[in-house]
């Protein structure tokens, strides 16, 4: 018999053989980097505004160089926005008194379209990198992130002002410093909402891509290479067979997407499920499955795992979490007046700065004008949210509760979610014209191709969100039928729905200025609406009608989200919260 008492840390340090799966996790990290570091000199190429080309070859030989273009625009949008997702959405739940401006202000960012946006940042970003490309790259990358960061920061919110409150009290009794809480508490609460609405985010990116990389603002039209500029190019020259071949590209890409990175982090995202019983069945990566059968990723942690607690002692004199979500302490309600009183000072001297500047260039009468449009676009708005509330809700439901379609499901509406769908606009166009159908009501099917996808993912979430042992309890009790869904089902994902719906109309609205004025070859379709009257004073430069259809917009998406989406989510957190 050996003797294995005179070295008992014989073999301990012994480094592990290395496997196929750890060859195959370097060899891929290794292309990545390599893929990066080739592509990093395009994007610093030499750039005179003057010269800069207005549209991308079409030449379907570009696709591949295009696709990873795109999809690194993509990414690091994506990136931007879970960062400003983890500090704006924290703030706002944490901070009573800066809540009051946040919402608010997240309100108007969320109405105000991507050309709006880009109509005052292309410049400033050209002017910050001048003489190279890369400035029209951030602009691009901002104009992306501006689609994805308000719904992701929403959700976050969402996920935080509704945790239970035992864990809360948890938090304040442990006295966990606020870096502990928010890592430990704050973000495996919110992950599994963040994660879909990630996902959906990130597909709805994907619809204003062609708005993004080929830019006409101001009198200046610019092309970055990549698929949303190819297929713009491709659908001005009126070619439906390289829009076809664009289609395909992007379904392939999506499905990449979907199978090398998101289904891996929804599958990752079960963990953090909150629940007394296991559930039944949990959705499966091939590909996450790979990762933990390697060794390179603990590997490549390990080095990082002293900084945790270095941050912590780092953190401890900021301070601990002391009170509880949305309770604001009595000797703060000062506080609150004059905050709310300096805020409003700053507001109004801003309108009556914009109002003056309107006024000296097209006339105060250009408000009620642009509020007049926004009606026509409101109309269809509502009845975009109506049927999308009535078809997707119970569609969701049945796809978040049960695991085995879940699995079949989740990719199929994730390809539909997150395919741009104004790539199919040039044959929607060919089909209103040759049924006879107006734009004025055509629209509303083309704004739903993009914005009823944020119902549908948040009623996933939030049903395959609901505890096992609730789950259990229902069918224990027998409770079936309308009091099933009265009882159980609509409480438990109304929070969630109350998420997507608020994204999905402020969605709705920006897919109106791609939406309300279609262009294919020689055709040109426009609706009556603000998005088209914003589109069309983009392209023209005039900066004066531009922010009075932003303001009008503002206006239309900031009164109904106070006046109903607002109390709605008043009603989820008191009433509904699990």
């Amino acid at each position: 018999m050996a003797d294995t008492g005179r070295f008992p840390s014989q073999g301990v340090w012994r480094r592990p053989a290395l496997r196929w799966v750890d060859l195959v996790v370097v060899i891929a990290l290794v292309a990545l980097l390599y893929g990066l570091l080739r592509l990093a000199p395009s994007l610093n190429a030499p750039f005179l505004p003057g010269t800069a080309p207005k549209a991308v070859s079409t030449a379907p030989s570009n696709l591949p160089f295009y696709a990873v273009r795109s999809l690194l625009r993509m990414f690091v949008a994506l990136l931007a926005s879970v960062l400003f997702t983890f500090v704006y959405a924290t703030a706002a739940a944490r901070l009573p008194r800066a809540e009051k401006v946040l919402l608010p202000v997240l309100d108007i960012l969320q109405s105000v379209p991507v050309l709006g946006f880009l109509s005052v940042t292309v410049t400033a970003f050209i002017a910050l990198f001048p003489g190279s490309s890369l400035g029209l790259e951030c602009a691009s990358i901002f104009a992306i992130f501006t689609a994805m960061a308000w719904n992701m920061t929403f959700a976050f919110y969402a996920s935080l002002v509704s945790q239970p409150r035992e864990l809360d009290e948890a938090a304040r009794v442990m006295r966990l410093t606020k870096w502990q809480r928010f890592w430990q508490l704050d973000v495996p609460s919110g992950v599994i909402p963040l994660v879909w609405n990630g996902m959906m985010s990130f597909g709805g990116a994907w619809f204003f891509l062609a708005a993004s990389e080929s830019i006409s603002v101001l009198n200046h039209q610019y092309a970055l290479p990549g698929m949303g500029s190819y297929a713009a190019a491709a659908i001005a020259e009126g070619d439906l067979g390289k829009v076809g071949i664009a289609s395909g590209v992007m379904v392939v890409l999506v499905i990449g997407v979907n199978v090398m990175f998101w289904r891996p982090v929804t599958a990752w995202s079960e963990r953090f499920r909150v629940e007394e019983s296991e559930a039944a069945e949990h959705p499966r990566s091939l590909v996450l499955d790979f990762l933990r059968r390697s060794e390179v990723p603990r590997l490549l942690g390990r080095p990082l795992k002293p900084l945790w607690p270095a941050l912590d002692r780092l953190m401890r004199p900021f301070g601990v979490a002391e009170h509880a979500i949305g309770i604001s302490p009595a000797r703060e309600r000062t506080g609150d007046v004059f905050f709310a009183g300096v805020v409003s000072a700053v507001v109004v001297y801003g309108a009556w700065k914009a109002f003056g500047y309107v006024d000296s260039t097209v006339g105060l009468g250009a408000f009620g004008h642009a509020l007049a449009l926004g009606a026509a676009t409101f109309g269809r708005v509502v009845v975009l949210s109506i049927v999308a509330t009535l078809v997707w809700v119970p569609v969701g439901v049945w796809i978040g509760m049960t695991p085995r379609v879940t699995r079949f499901a989740q990719p199929v509406v994730q390809v539909l979610a997150s395919f741009p769908a104004n790539f199919l606009f040039p044959f929607a166009t060919a089909a209103f014209l040759a049924l006879g159908i107006s734009l004025n009501f055509g629209a509303i099917l083309l704004m739903a191709l993009g914005a009823q996808w944020y119902i549908l993912f948040n009623v996933i979430a939030g049903a395959s969100a609901i505890p096992s042992d609730l789950r259990e309890a229902m069918i224990t009790f027998r409770v079936s039928g309308w009091l099933r869904w009265r009882q159980f089902i609509l409480p438990a994902v109304f929070p969630s729905y109350v998420t997507g719906g608020i994204t999905a109309a402020g969605g709705a609205w920006n897919a109106s200025i791609v939406a309300e004025v279609v262009d294919y070859g020689q055709h040109h379709l426009t609706a009556t609406g603000l998005g088209a009257y914003i589109t069309e004073a983009t392209a023209t430069g005039n900066f004066p009608r531009i922010l009075v259809g932003i303001f009008a917009m503002s206006v239309y998406v900031v009164v109904v989200n106070r006046l109903f989406w607002r109390r709605l989510y008043r009603l989820a957190e008191t009433r509904y919260a699990l």
